[in-house]
């Protein structure tokens, strides 16, 4: 049985958004949508901005690309990477994906270009055996 893996969706954030909050909020639809098909196959998705949008707002960021902001969005995905077993990049434009490709690779960690190629768990992916 294959053990389920905490795996990073990486791609698009704020990249060719212009910091607009509507296009900021399509690209993580897109980003979770991703999350929902990982979660599918039986593994663990995890996206950084869940972890960094939160500590951002608690250390008092007030928008997107300030100071503070940048002390937690690509370092927290670096930490996150630390901890995940692999990553899925998905198409579009991204300097912090691609920096999030290469961590992985040199870390010796799996990276899936399609939710095709990840591994899946079977039939208990869905009923959480």
């Amino acid at each position: 049985m294959i053990q389920p893996m905490m795996i990073l969706i990486a791609g698009p954030y704020r990249s060719g958004t212009n910091d607009d909050p509507q296009l900021i909020a399509r690209n993580l639809d897109r980003l979770e949508s991703f999350a929902s098909q990982v979660y599918e196959a039986g593994h663990i998705p995890m996206i950084g901005e869940w972890v960094a949008l939160p500590l951002m707002k608690q250390a008092g960021s007030t928008r997107l690309g300030d100071a503070i902001s940048q002390q937690y969005l690509y370092p927290v995905a670096n930490r996150l990477l630390q901890r995940c077993d692999a990553v899925l990049r998905i198409p579009g434009a991204s300097q912090g994906a691609d920096q999030d490709v290469r961590l992985a690779r040199e870390r010796g960690l799996p990276v899936y270009s399609k939710i095709e190629e990840i591994p899946a768990r079977g039939n208990e992916a869905k009923t959480g055996a």
